[in-house]
């Protein structure tokens, strides 16, 4: 773990592991947004493939605090990055909420990219109304009445409960699904919700077609992996991936939003493809 200071100031928590090899290095984006990085079992399974880079976006877990939460900084915060540890070209792999900042980064920066991974995103159109009712099918009538209650008001005793209802849904595997959130709500890091509200705002602002114009001047190939027991619906991102000149669309069946933990070995398949790609 290594702290990297940027052009304004602010540092940034960071780690970097893998192998020396001939792919390009990959920088792994985390999700929230919000959250910190909880990427290190998806770096654990590149690290004897490539160089792999992982980081706590600014204002989350271990990085400085910051007022500046918006898409263009944290593009920015990247391609500072990127330079800092020495790379012309990178892969780019973000998760959830990084998957978007990922094909932001790639369009922002498309010559210091080689290909981008865009990994349980949300895609075009509709796509919470599906999820919700996803979600509150997941939850008992019990659970879906307190987690409406913690969302409008809670202590900072219930603030592990709270993360535990949010995020139990997020697992097709329902017999696992309460250990693995209650391990990722037991993470002694706030949510930065200001973080959350502003970048949330930003690009739900985005319209459709906006979102189409941004991907379809992407010169470098895209890979949409996205489990088949995730709520955020699959159809979303494979409307999505239309739009893209250059993609490939991999479905990993009955994986939940974290497809490291529900199938591993079918995930890891991925990545190698990924990469050997």
């Amino acid at each position: 773990m290594s702290s990297v200071r940027l052009s304004d100031g602010t540092r940034l928590r960071t780690w970097t592991t893998g192998t020396p090899t001939a792919r390009p290095p990959v920088v792994l984006l985390h999700g929230g947004p919000g959250l910190w990085d909880y990427l290190e079992p998806v770096a654990a399974m590149l690290d004897d493939l490539t160089v792999v880079h992982r980081f706590d976006q600014r204002g989350c877990g271990g990085s400085n605090p910051s007022e500046e939460q918006t898409m263009r900084r944290l593009q920015d915060d990247i391609d500072e990055l990127r330079q800092h540890w020495g790379h012309q070209q990178i892969v780019v792999l973000g998760h959830s909420f990084g998957a978007r900042l990922a094909l932001t980064y790639a369009a922002a920066y498309p010559q210091h990219v080689v290909k981008v991974g865009h990994f349980s995103g949300v895609g075009l159109g509709d796509w919470r109304t599906p999820y919700y009712e996803e979600r509150n099918r997941r939850l008992t009538p019990e659970q879906l009445e307190r987690l409406t209650a913690l969302q409008a008001s809670r202590s900072p005793e219930e603030e592990t409960e709270f993360r535990v209802l949010s995020w139990v849904t997020d697992h097709a595997d329902r017999e696992h699904a309460w250990q693995w959130a209650s391990e990722d709500a037991a993470v002694p890091h706030p949510i930065n919700f200001a973080a959350n509200r502003a970048l949330a705002t930003e690009i739900n602002a985005w319209s459709d077609d906006e979102l189409i114009a941004l991907v379809a001047g992407l010169p470098m190939p895209v890979w949409l992996v996205h489990g088949t027991g995730d709520p955020r619906p699959a159809s979303a991102v494979q409307a999505l991936a239309r739009h893209i000149p250059h993609h490939e669309v991999r479905l990993i069946e009955g994986a939940g939003h974290s497809p490291w933990r529900e199938r591993p070995d079918a995930f890891r398949q991925v990545l190698q493809e990924f990469l050997a790609d």
